[in-house]
């Protein structure tokens, strides 16, 4: 049986696609760089995390935007005509005032790993942008056409615009072709596929909260009218019919189910596999209970489905409940390699599940000058929304243990490197290395960034000496702690333990959408230019164990 979910930890917004006998994933990122992260598998089991789109030269400019802004809910599509993979995604610039100004762009590829295309400007109509592929040759592009006018029900409907690959532009405006499937409102996140006479239409409805769910129409006519899956929704963690039009909050926790292991599910897009099986992917959350708070973020999982006689789209089971456990695809089982628990940073390459906010990491890493270590270059503080060196895995489990081992001697109180827990530039908890003038030495200390109030621990500050040192974060369910020692062996504790649930969508009032990071951090908020080396990046996770 597959477990869910099968990506674990921030990674929400799923969409697939087939080429061959390979499945390829995408999630979105965010502020988070390298964009666009890719799995891949060949059973849909197994999975690798396989590239990061955006990175490199391909790699969008994401500084001075605030937390949950950036890189939306891509689309990624492959036409055989073409022998080409199409990715459609979004950069939401701001949601000031419930505008969302956000511009949607197409790139293209005929290897998943690139070289991708310069990006194409779509259109600035709503967010969740997707490509269809029809069998007559022409491209049609579907979003959420975002309402901002008085008097109209928000946050909008599902609209549709033909896209020319020749000319690179859309052929027009985008017009309006479907408001839902059901009563739950808050619809988005469309996609557009053809199975026999039928254009289907699949969708998110209820928000991207605990009403969230996947819905379905379908029409002879690609323009429409839509005819809704008499069962919707196909796919829930909260089945029932619920009318909520007229309530634009997403959120909506009066839907949790406390029957279910997976919350918010909804979001998703299916894939037949070579022998005729049909599976949707889709996002989910596990909260702690009953604070509802879903420090991991948003997640991804999947779902045995199958076409009924009369042409639609069901659960396997019968139901419409996401499971935690799901029947395995009948393709050959092939293993993939996944990502090391140990980093020694021997290669001169970084790993692909290294992520920095808003800008990328090779930005202000160096793993060439001392080899078998990774030098990290300090720049601004860590709430800035610029140049900030904070290199991060997604935490994938909140029974993880977090280790390194840092050089570090700083010369000026503007100078500190060390181990932070990141959720957005307004909430972290780092502890840190620097140059303690009360003590007229080194010091280990603890800060703490709570919706934007900082806390300096000076009750946890101790003097150290400029050695190696290593530095621990420990996360057990709702506690985590930070722990230090010379040896690697003898580790001790330093400060109080604090609330793992704060680091939550649902806490922090800065940012939403993502999802908690571990990392190493350096800052040198004089000359950008004090740096720190880090021998090692251990990440031990226990992801069998949901969050309780």
């Amino acid at each position: 049986m597959i477990r869910n979910p099968i990506f674990p930890g921030f990674n929400p917004d799923p969409c697939i696609c087939r080429k061959g006998e390979d499945f390829y994933l995408v999630v979105s990122s965010f502020e988070w760089l390298p964009g666009l992260p890719v799995y891949h598998s060949k059973d849909l089991t197994n999975w690798e995390l396989y590239t990061n789109v955006l990175s490199g030269d391909s790699a969008v400019d994401l500084t001075g935007l605030p937390s949950a802004k950036g890189i939306w809910a891509p689309c990624l599509t492959y036409c055989e005509e073409e022998d080409l993979f199409y990715m459609v995604y979004g950069i939401m610039n701001s949601m000031n005032a419930r505008y969302f100004d956000v511009d949607n762009y197409v790139i293209t590829a005929k290897d998943m790993k690139g070289p991708w295309s310069e990006p194409v400007y779509l259109h600035s109509s709503g967010f969740d942008a997707s490509m269809f592929h029809d069998d007559n040759g022409r491209k049609w592009v579907v979003s959420l056409e975002w309402e901002t006018r008085e008097g109209y029900e928000k946050p909008g409907a599902i609209c549709m615009v033909e896209y020319s690959p020749e000319k690179k532009a859309i052929l027009g405006y985008p017009k309006r072709i479907w408001a839902g499937g059901t009563d739950r409102g808050c619809i988005e996140a469309p996609h557009l596929t053809r199975r026999g006479e039928y254009y289907y239409i699949m969708c998110a409805e209820g928000g991207t909260g605990y009403n969230h769910s996947v819905t379905m129409g379908r029409s002879r006519n690609i323009w429409g009218p839509y005819e809704k899956d008499p069962k919707n929704p196909i796919c829930t963690s909260i089945p029932g019919a619920f009318y909520e039009r007229n309530d634009p909050d997403h959120l909506k926790p009066k839907y949790y189910n406390p029957d279910s292991i997976l919350q918010k599910s909804g979001h998703g897009s299916y894939v037949e596999t070579p022998l005729g099986e049909v599976y949707l992917v889709h996002l989910c959350a596990r909260p702690f209970v009953p604070e509802l708070r879903c420090t991991l973020g948003r997640e991804t999982a999947i779902q045995k489905m199958e076409w009924t006689k009369d042409g639609w789209l069901r659960m396997a089971d019968g139901s419409n409940l996401a499971k935690e456990y799901v029947e395995e695809s009948q393709l050959p089982k092939c293993e993939m390699p996944q990502i090391p628990d140990f980093d020694d940073f021997d290669s001169e390459v970084l790993g692909l599940q290294y992520y920095a906010p808003r800008i990328l990491p090779e930005t202000f890493v160096d793993l060439k000058t001392r080899p078998g270590y990774l030098r990290m270059r300090g720049q601004e503080s860590r709430t800035s929304l610029h140049k900030v060196s904070i290199l991060a895995r997604k935490l994938t489990s909140v029974y993880a243990t977090v280790t390194t081992k840092m050089e570090f001697k700083p010369e000026i109180h503007q100078h500190s490197a060390g181990l932070i827990m990141y959720y957005d530039n307004m909430n972290y908890i780092n502890l840190r290395k620097y140059y303690s003038e009360t003590l007229g030495q080194s010091a280990l200390s603890i800060i703490h960034l709570e919706n934007g109030e900082k806390t300096e621990l000076l009750n946890t500050r101790i003097p150290v000496e400029d050695v190696p040192i290593y530095l621990r974060l420990q996360v057990q369910g709702r506690q985590s702690w930070f722990q230090w020692s010379y040896d690697g062996e003898q580790y001790t504790r330093i400060g109080n333990p604090f609330d793992t649930t704060r680091f939550s969508d649902e806490y922090c009032k800065y940012g939403e959408f993502t999802g908690t990071h571990v990392g190493i951090t350096c800052a040198d908020r004089v000359k950008h230019s004090h740096s720190a080396d880090f021998d090692f990046f251990e990440y031990i996770a226990d992801e069998t164990r949901n969050v309780e």
